[in-house]
């Protein structure tokens, strides 16, 4: 046992609890990452051309995200908690890149405003997934469900155009990813109460993965209530 986790054991304090506080700080910083890459690449001219207008790209971030992503599913366990340490702020930061539209799309006043909706919300649905008594399993199930079909209408709409259907698709994904964070952060806490508190990579490793995962739902819940609400410069 190493003397982190020896401290830990001797003070009492439970693997969930020091599970779930490494899952949101990650989070927290992985956030703050990509906060600041996109408002750096929106306000460098030659940077936001290079990223926004050349279509391959974006096609080449776009394939680097997905890359990382499944890097870290699939063998996040043969990682040093380095790595993936490393993985997921380099996804951040590649995240961070890929939004820096939105500096452009939105005003400020309405990218903040749903910033503050998102993080409230957020917070509250984690809060709940945390301390409910209820089994959220089968909720997780209908909500996967939920969100294949969110990106079918998403990619069909691509070609449509159809500003109804779009308004639908941003409403659904508000609910959706309103409801995967108090699964998710329910399916953390299992993990959690079940992690071995001697052993700090693991912990580490996998509160890795528990921060990409609620990374995830935020942006994705703030993407939506910005389609909702944001409105545009235009």
């Amino acid at each position: 046992m190493s003397p982190t986790t020896r401290s830990i054991a001797q003070s009492g304090v439970s693997a969930v609890s020091v599970y779930m506080r490494q899952v949101y700080q990650w989070m927290t910083a992985g956030l703050a990452l990509t906060t600041v890459v996109a408002y750096a690449v929106s306000t460098s001219p030659a940077i936001r051309d290079v990223i926004l207008g050349n279509s391959l790209v974006m096609i080449g971030l776009i394939v680097a995200q997905f890359a990382l992503v499944l890097a870290l599913s699939a063998a996040v366990h043969k990682m040093s908690a380095g790595t993936a340490t490393g993985l997921f702020l380099l996804y951040s930061a590649l995240t961070g890149a890929m939004l820096s539209s939105i500096f452009v799309v939105y005003p400020i006043a309405s990218i903040a405003n749903a910033f503050l909706v998102t993080t409230g919300t957020f917070l509250a649905m984690s809060v709940y997934g945390a301390v409910t008594k209820r089994d959220l399993t089968a909720l997780g199930s209908f909500l996967f469900m939920g969100l294949i079909g969110l990106i079918i209408a998403m990619l069909v709409n691509l070609f449509l155009k159809s500003s109804m259907m779009d308004f639908i698709i941003s409403c659904l994904g508000v609910l959706i990813f309103t409801g995967l964070t108090a699964y998710d952060t329910q399916k953390l806490r299992r993990f959690g109460e079940a992690a071995p508190l001697d052993d700090g990579t693991a912990i580490r490793r996998g509160a890795i993965m528990g921060a990409l995962t609620l990374y995830l739902d935020f942006i994705n819940l703030f993407l939506m209530l910005l389609r909702l609400f944001g409105g545009n410069r235009n």
